[in-house]
């Protein structure tokens, strides 16, 4: 499910309160027993460790750190030459549908833009498909990122497409860390 909003195109977290540019890296997380404290029960909304069994996951942490701001699963899927995205939402503390004021923004671009170099490494050229969790949040994909509304496995199946992903790249900027967690 793919639950985030994109709130600002920037190529950086944006700190809410001071207006501050924060530098971002990828990480990799193969552990369970990390894992294991991202669940539904504190605001992640799916339990995470779970994920692992049929997906990649990867995290957008602070630069330096394992502060985790957004979380992404996914896995590739030759049928529609592109990666499926699992689950992808933003830290609770970044949710606008949970906190009042979130403490950063464009982590749903960025999680977005990791989803689309995983398709990239997997020879798909960045396409990525999946399910948005609602029909405003389709529409909300369709607006900001040009995806097309599919609904073939799910009402709210979408995908994009190759040029819009490369587009997607090029706006978000982050490290990609070898580290694995």
């Amino acid at each position: 499910m793919i639950n985030v909003w994109i709130d600002e195109f920037t190529p950086c977290l944006k700190d809410t309160l001071t207006g501050e540019l924060i530098d971002t890296e990828v990480i990799r997380i193969k552990r369970k027993s990390f894992l294991s404290k991202y669940n539904r029960k504190n605001g992640w909304y799916v339990n995470w460790k779970d994920l692992l069994d049929e997906h990649e996951v990867y995290a957008l942490v602070l630069k330096g750190s394992v502060d985790i701001q957004g979380l992404v699963a996914l896995s590739p899927v030759e049928d529609y030459s592109a990666v499926y995205v699992a689950w992808m939402c933003t830290a609770p503390h970044n949710n606008k549908s949970i906190a009042d004021v979130p403490k950063y923004i464009g982590v749903g671009g960025h999680l977005f833009a990791i989803a689309a170099q995983r398709s990239e490494a997997f020879g798909f050229g960045g396409a990525m498909t999946g399910f948005a969790a609602n029909q405003e949040l389709v529409t909300h994909y369709i607006e900001r990122f040009n995806a097309e509304h599919i609904a073939a496995l799910h009402p709210y199946q979408i995908i994009i497409g190759e040029d819009d992903a490369q587009k997607i790249r090029e706006e978000y900027d982050y490290e990609w860390t070898d580290d694995e967690l």
